[in-house]
């Protein structure tokens, strides 16, 4: 996905509130300046995340390590699998336990520390009591069940902590439904925010159901130039791609693969794009764009 002006004012917001009260007066302005610099020497394949990661480096310079999320991260995953069996008994009781699951994997998406400096559990738990009565478009699920009928090949490429908590009954439901697919799920390689690494795939227990790997990479999302070799030949070879999170729309969007996203509609550009509300869900099909 281009970046565009709104994008770029977003970016430039979020990094002033970042680093406010911090350091001199001096520092922040040289930051800031650093900030603009890189927007403005972005090329036009350059997606918002993709500039963050660069923006880091800066940050790092100025101001030392960027926030750990790692305690963030291990308080959502087990807050997520503390209320692991009550999804799981809402997929039981529902009609399709794998649109129930999908559901709930993108009510999760709101566990996004790139989007606001805290997540309010009160609206997170509100979001998931809401979730069972929530639909996916039913135009996209179809297409993509009867894409899933017909692939060999899948990779899920996760967003958030916490949220991994529900791919990972997400990608259950899918292997029995499907147990002929080669079905492989992508974390980021690198530790970003509060983004899905290994460390918590193996924390929710998603590694004792699937196949996990790490992309190789430390922006908050998937760029293809950015990957490793790996990663690329997974997303090549895959019949049909899942992505979760404004993130990966970011950094996927135009590839022309077989990408399916899900995600929460959390900034003004995706309401606007979209006509959604705050914290509506969304599920679009890359092809159908």
């Amino acid at each position: 996905m281009k970046l565009c002006a709104s994008c770029m004012r977003c970016l430039v917001d979020r990094q002033e509130e970042r680093v406010r009260g911090m350091g001199t007066e001096e520092d922040r302005d040289a930051f800031i300046k650093q900030v603009a610099r890189i927007i403005g020497e972005s090329s036009p394949q350059d997606s918002a995340p993709v500039l963050v990661e660069r923006i880091n480096e800066v940050y790092r310079g100025i101001f030392g390590p960027v926030t750990d999320y790692d305690k963030i991260k291990k308080e959502f995953n087990e807050l997520m699998l503390s209320v692991e069996p009550d999804i799981r008994a809402a997929m039981a009781a529902g009609e399709d336990p794998l649109h129930t699951a999908f559901v709930y994997a993108r009510v999760a998406n709101y566990i996004d520390f790139g989007m606001a400096s805290s997540v309010d559990k009160e609206t997170l738990f509100q979001l998931l009591n809401e979730a069972a009565q929530d639909r996916m478009d039913e135009q996209v699920y179809a297409r993509l069940l009867d894409d899933l009928e017909k692939a060999d090949k899948m990779v899920y490429i996760t967003d958030n902590c916490g949220e991994i908590v529900c791919d990972k009954l997400v990608v259950e439901e899918m292997q029995k439904r499907f147990p002929g697919l080669d079905l492989t799920v992508l974390v980021r390689g690198e530790n970003t925010l509060n983004d899905a690494t290994m460390e918590d795939a193996v924390q929710v227990g998603l590694c004792e159901v699937a196949k996990v790997t790490g992309n190789g990479c430390g922006v908050a999302g998937t760029p293809l130039a950015y990957v490793d070799e790996q990663t690329r030949r997974l997303l090549d070879e895959a019949d049909v791609i899942l992505a979760k999170g404004q993130g990966n729309f970011e950094t996927m969007h135009g590839c022309g693969l077989n990408v399916y996203y899900s995600f929460l509609c959390k900034c003004d550009w995706f309401q606007q794009r979209f006509g959604m509300e705050k914290n509506k869900g969304m599920f679009v099909r890359e092809r159908s764009q």
